[in-house]
């Protein structure tokens, strides 16, 4: 009788461990996805090369994160965007964010 509810309890738990790991990852890959942005901003509005900007954001972005920088009259945008690495939940939303940071003094383009 106990091996029976065992061998029903072991995959319920398995399946729920690994349920509550993918959500770990997925935030993890968030807060990545964040920093990666707001680093990349601040150093944008310093007036950095575009290509150190990109290094910058990808050294602390989720691999396979898309970069996007812009900037306008009044500041430098970096958008970052990492797909979820959950191959058995291929329904899951991308880790994105976007941060913006006003031009240093004489940095403006």
């Amino acid at each position: 009788m106990v091996s029976a509810e065992l061998a029903l309890t072991i995959p319920s738990v398995v399946l729920v461990l690994a349920i509550c790991l993918t959500a770990l990852a997925l935030g993890v890959d968030q807060v990545r996805c964040e920093d990666a942005a707001r680093v990349a901003a601040r150093a944008a509005s310093r007036g950095e090369e575009t290509a150190v900007v990109e290094q910058l954001a990808a050294s602390r972005a989720p691999e396979g994160a898309r970069i996007s920088i812009s900037g306008d009259a009044q500041g430098a945008t970096v958008q970052v965007g990492a797909p979820a690495r959950a191959r058995w939940l291929p329904g899951l939303p991308a880790a994105r964010a976007s941060a913006r940071a006003l031009w240093e003094p004489g940095a403006a383009p």
